[in-house]
């Protein structure tokens, strides 16, 4: 009985950290997403607050009012404003407890409506810090039904507001100092937004939609990974089954261009896509990286290891090399081929630096994602939604892309490479 408690409990510590360790990984990821459904004054409430909230309104006077929470003879009631009706209140308190630098910091004020006040002719006079002397009237107050003669420290005009349930019920009070009553609303507005025609930031307008690069982001990753999957299929089918002369000198040297840097080979590919006329152009984000020797590596190393009698005996039946490829190799291979899958599409949905240099800055009807992600930092510094709104938009492809993948990419990971 002991061993299976010990064993059951350390089942659930173990899972316990490994759930909160996880719990930890994603915790950005989730404020993220909960970020891209608030509004600017949400994302800025102090304390800050993990879901997207919106103030409950009612309908007053056929026109739609915030409710707020105040607390009226000591009950938590639902109160809407009264727009322009205001009325003057006096804070009151003894002389000793005046603060002559910053009468409304006063200590142990009461709030009592000035006109239910009586203001006498006497007069108490305190010197501030600078030395200089403030006067301070004195009133007779009404307290718990009593009369008080206190100082007069300030006098804050206050907004009328009064109950939902009970009109008869009416308190005084600034908007500043009430909470508003809120609900969980999870807003899309930031989506509609970000895919519309222009951006409407806190202080400017800007003309930036993320739906044609998003469009353009897709038909480049796209068109990245269909081309490296086919070219590494093919690639490492040569160089895994099919004999000629200098086979694995070519494969050595080809392998060895993945110890080029990408720096070295900025200039040269920027000037043949300039002399191609393909700069500015989406065709220069696909062609060049079609190619890739760390795919054609991954699936030579995977076709290596497939029995090669089921290959002699494919062709003693009449099949070609062709067929071999598509129809058993290609099948047999599926976690290999997920795995690159996946690494190209990482790869080409965050590429930055060369779309940067062949696109550039002004060509926006070609712009991908990270782009104008770039853009939109820039133009919507102060609006924090916006931005994480478009890094959910960003990153979602992706995460969604690993996860219908992630069966086979790990499989891919494990089990490739075994044979060289």
């Amino acid at each position: 009985m002991n061993k299976r408690l010990l064993k059951y409990g350390g089942y659930t510590l173990a899972y316990g950290l490994l759930s909160f360790f996880a719990l930890v990984m994603l915790f950005p990821f989730i404020y993220m997403f909960s970020t891209s459904f608030k509004n600017s004054s949400d994302v800025f409430q102090v304390p800050p607050r993990l879901l997207p909230y919106s103030p409950e309104t009612t309908v007053l006077n056929d026109q739609v009012s915030t409710i707020y929470l105040m607390t009226v003879d000591g009950v938590e009631r639902e109160m809407v404003l009264i727009p322009n009706e205001r009325r003057d209140f006096g804070l009151f308190t003894t002389p000793e407890n005046i603060n002559p630098d910053l009468p409304n910091t006063s200590l142990n004020t009461v709030r009592v409506a000035v006109d239910e006040a009586t203001k006498t002719d006497e007069v108490v006079t305190l010197r501030r810090t600078n030395g200089r002397d403030v006067n301070f009237d004195v009133y007779e107050v009404p307290v718990n039904g009593e009369i008080q003669r206190l100082v007069l420290a300030s006098t804050p005009r206050l907004d009328k507001f009064v109950a939902i349930d009970d009109p008869n019920v009416v308190g005084y009070e600034s908007t500043r100092n009430l909470q508003q009553s809120e609900y969980v609303d999870f807003r899309t507005d930031n989506y509609r937004l970000l895919f519309g025609e222009e951006v409407e930031t806190a202080t400017s307008t800007v003309r930036l939609s993320l739906a044609r690069p998003l469009i353009n982001t897709v038909l480049v990753t796209f068109g990245v990974v269909i081309g490296q999957l086919l070219t590494s299929i093919m690639g490492g089918y040569a160089f895994s089954r099919v004999k000629f002369a200098g086979r694995n000198t070519l494969f050595v040297m080809y392998l060895g261009s993945i110890m080029i840097p990408f720096v070295v080979l900025i200039i040269p590919m920027y000037r043949l896509m300039v002399s191609m006329g393909w700069q500015n152009q989406i065709v220069s984000l696909i062609v060049p990286w079609i190619f890739t020797a760390y795919g054609t590596f991954l699936i030579r190393q995977f076709f290596l290891t497939i029995p090669k009698e089921i290959e002699e005996a494919a062709l003693m039946d009449g099949a070609s090399r062709w067929r071999i490829l598509w129809t058993i190799f290609v099948p047999l291979s599926r976690p290999a081929v997920a795995t690159l899958a996946v690494f190209s599409f990482l790869y080409a949905w965050n590429s930055f630096l060369w779309p940067l240099l062949i696109i550039g800055e002004g060509n926006d009807a070609n712009h991908v994602l990270t782009l104008s992600l770039i853009r939109l930092q820039n133009a919507a510094s102060e609006e924090p939604n916006l931005l994480l709104t478009s890094a959910a938009i960003a990153i979602l492809p992706p995460i969604i892309a690993f996860i219908f993948a992630q069966r086979y990419f790990i499989e891919g990971v494990t089990s490739s490479g075994v044979k060289g």
